[in-house]
């Protein structure tokens, strides 16, 4: 991570007094969100030569609540795919993920309990679950986006990665509107409808994924919640080639700036996907959000029975080599129809790298879906004692948050 002396600044002087509920806590920032006298980078030599003269809202909300931005995570180039130096914590020959790689590294080695990230198709969940960490996608539009660079304004939603679900209710608290910590809770699984979706027509899961999503149903099946199975919806392509129109046009016209400026500074995976944005039209674009919006509520009355969907998180651990950041093939639907995101970390592949599941929830019902999680997440957990396998447990958010402390 970067960092900047006027990262530094006290904030007693400019804040009201009173309870900061995270005081003291050292967070990261991804490379495509402003912080003062820090550089915003973007993951390309085009950016970052120049300190931000103001935070972006979000730090500007957690500076507030008394937590300081201690440095800049790498990103992917423009927050897409082309992968920058950071590796995965738990094996170097690994991919993070993307593109919020180094927010999720960071928080997955200790280096900073709390990290921001952003996500247009997959780039929170994706990483939080190769690297094994707490990943909170928030209902698309929840979270002021000042101060961000956005790709696609349609899609981009900033989120954040945390060590335990806990921490990152408690941040949540402090970004997304609506949410807070008094709010009532879910008292127990038995009250739960939850509906299982593998999401087969999106592309297949390897082995030991699958097994970590059936165990979690299973889980929860004994446990007395109600799981029903909904895995099989043609509807899922759908999404996903929607996603793909969104993204790309959009992706193309917010670089043109850059582009026009300087071309060759692009890597050739990204100036391929601003090529196929140019060949999408203006009317392409337009019918694709019209039918974006028609399932969107089609999809709130297909799943207005349940409190959430337990759905894979990524295709399996995540892959070694460094040149590729992953697949999103089971985030970018959740992410078009905006419903908020939680990747909780539940088991480790055969070689060691993490695995688990995807929690969604309604639009709108950010802090629910923290609730839920912060109650299932102890009982689908199934990793061996902490204290054998994490890197690094020394830095964790205030004492008073932590509900399961050792695990």
């Amino acid at each position: 991570m970067s960092t900047a002396s006027a990262s530094k600044t006290a904030i007693a002087h400019t804040l009201p007094t009173g309870n900061l509920p995270l005081a003291g806590v050292p967070f990261g920032v991804k490379d495509v969100i402003d912080v003062t006298g820090m550089p915003t980078g973007c993951g390309t030599p085009l950016h970052g030569h120049s300190e931000a003269p103001y935070d972006a809202v979000c730090v500007a909300l957690l500076r507030r609540a008394g937590a300081i931005p201690v440095g800049k995570t790498v990103t992917a180039e423009f927050a897409y795919a082309f992968p920058g130096p950071t590796r995965n914590p738990w094996n170097s020959g690994h991919t993070p993920g993307g593109s919020s790689s180094g927010s999720a590294a960071a928080v997955a080695s200790g280096s900073v309990p709390l990290a921001l990230g952003t996500q247009t198709g997959g780039s929170i969940i994706r990483p939080a679950a190769y690297c094994g960490v707490v990943g909170f996608k928030p209902t698309l539009k929840r979270v002021n986006a000042g101060g961000i660079k956005l790709l696609s304004p349609t899609l981009d939603t900033p989120g954040f990665f945390s060590r335990t679900v806990e921490d990152a209710s408690l941040a949540a608290s402090v970004i997304v509107p609506g949410c807070s910590v008094a709010a009532p809770k879910f008292l127990a699984p038995r009250n739960l409808y939850v509906a299982a979706m593998r999401c087969e027509a999106l592309g297949p899961l390897q082995a030991e994924a699958k097994k970590v999503f059936e165990s979690a149903a299973r889980t929860l099946q004994q446990a007395g919640a109600s799981v029903s199975d909904l895995s099989h919806d043609h509807e899922f392509q759908t999404l996903s080639r929607l996603h793909g129109i969104v993204m790309k046009y959009e992706m193309a016209r917010s670089l043109l700036p850059e582009w026009s400026a300087s071309p060759s500074a692009f890597s050739p995976v990204l100036a391929a996907l601003l090529k196929q944005g140019w060949e999408i039209s203006d009317e392409e674009h337009q019918r694709a959000l019209a039918l974006a919006d028609e399932l969107k509520l089609k999809w709130q009355d297909k799943l207005k029975d349940y409190d959430c969907v337990l759905t894979p998180s990524a295709e399996g651990p995540a892959p070694a080599g460094l040149s590729s950041t992953g697949q999103s093939t089971f985030n970018r639907v959740w992410t078009l129809l905006g419903w908020p995101a939680l990747h909780l970390p539940l088991d480790y592949s055969n070689t060691g790298l993490p695995l688990g599941v995807q929690l969604v929830g309604k639009h709108g019902q950010d802090f629910s879906l923290l609730q839920m999680g912060a109650l299932l997440h102890p009982l689908l957990d199934k990793r061996p004692s902490k204290d054998s396998v994490e890197i690094n447990t020394t830095t964790r958010l205030p004492q008073k948050i932590q509900a399961n402390q050792g695990r």
